[in-house]
Order: C-alpha cells, then sequence, then structure tokens
C-alpha cells in the first residue's frame, strides 16, 4: 500500500527483524484475505512451549490458518471489513480518534509519512490511515532503521490499535480474524512494553 526509497546498505538490528515482520504480517493479514500460500506459512509457525501472551497468540493464528481456506476466510474478511454498506469493524484511525473518517488525524499523519519519505501507491484508494497501511508504515519505518520510529508508534498506532483489535475481536462474524486480532493485541502490548524500556 505504501512505499519509500530503499536503502539496501541498511542491516538491520536482529532484534528489530521480528517486530518488522510482525507488522508486516499484520499489514497484510488486515489489507486483504489470505490467500493459500499465506495460510500455508502460518501453518507452519513453530510450535512454541512458553506461555506468554504472544506465544499462545501465535499458536492461535496458527491453529486458526490450519481451519479455514481462501475461500472462507475471504468470506470472513469482506464481512467483517466491507458488508454491504460498511462492515462490522471500522479499520480508520480516524474513525476511533473522531468518530469520523477523513478527519484531522488523517491530515496528520498524511504530513508524518510525507516527512519520513513514505508515499502512497498511485494503485491504492484506501486512505492511509487504514490499520494495515498503518502498520505498514511502521515497518519499513524499521527497515529503513528510522529513529522517528517510536514517535510514529505514539502518534499513529498506540492510541487506538488496541480499541481496533479488542473491536475485531468482538466481530460476530469474525473467526479466522479473532486470531488475528489476538496476535495483534498481543504484538502491540509488547510493543508498548518494548517502548517503556526504550525511554
Amino acid at each position: 500500500m505504501l512505499q519509500t526509497p530503499q536503502d539496501n546498505a541498511i542491516t538491520i538490528a536482529e532484534e528489530d527483524q521480528w517486530r518488522l515482520l510482525s507488522y508486516r504480517l499484520l499489514a497484510r493479514l488486515l489489507a486483504a484475505a489470505p490467500n493459500q500460500a499465506v495460510l500455508n506459512v502460518l501453518q507452519t509457525v513453530s510450535k512454541q512451549t512458553t506461555e506468554t501472551a504472544i506465544s499462545q497468540a501465535w499458536r492461535s493464528l496458527a491453529q486458526a490458518a490450519r481451519e479455514t481456506d481462501p475461500t472462507l476466510v475471504k468470506q470472513e474478511y469482506d464481512a467483517v471489513f466491507i458488508g454491504f454498506t460498511s462492515g462490522e469493524v471500522i479499520p480508520y484511525a480516524s474513525s476511533y480518534l473522531t468518530g469520523f473518517l477523513m478527519e484531522k488525524p488523517l491530515v496528520r499523519l498524511r504530513q508524518d509519512l510525507l516527512d519520513c519519505g513514505i508515499q502512497r501507491q498511485q494503485s491504492v484508494c484506501e486512505p492511509e490511515d487504514h490499520i494495515a497501511a498503518v502498520l505498514e508504515a511502521m515497518s519499513l519505518l524499521i527497515e529503513s532503521s528510522d529513529q522517528r520510529q517510536w514517535a510514529f508508534f505514539i502518534r499513529h498506532i498506540q492510541p487506538w490499535s488496541c480499541r481496533f483489535f479488542n473491536d475485531l475481536q468482538q466481530a460476530v462474524s469474525a473467526d479466522f480474524y479473532q486470531a488475528v486480532a489476538r496476535f495483534g493485541a498481543a504484538f502491540i502490548e509488547l510493543e508498548t512494553m518494548l517502548l517503556s524500556l526504550e525511554q
């Protein structure tokens, strides 16, 4: 959904690689229903024995991937996020922060993305404050080792993403996406803990 100039000379710190992949995975799952290739990857997630919230969420996501198929998960995605007029969950920051779409949070986000050299691809119609786009932007900042990544998290992810994932867990039409929501919520909680250590 977004693009930024790439610097092949940048080496991503090992501790940030998992963060980057987690943001990218969530962005992929929330941008569109996963195809069979994505489901296959999720099914092969190693079985971790630790009982942390994030490891439990990983196992739940892997199990959910085993129990669905591309047709079912596409129907679920459409019901949860699209619907006839709107889905059960509205995945936009402006809606969560102001109650309306296309509001000031989107304007601020666009300016911050511009300052970071990130722009929406011309083929994409969704506003930049879609949850998938915001998470993808964070992955790009991590990938480029941008020092503004935590400021971006505080301003554009932390204020509303937990409420979004909570709503997604409660969506009546959600099954596979309940597992996505549990993973998302656990990951954002982990990021918040990491942020407290960075400050």
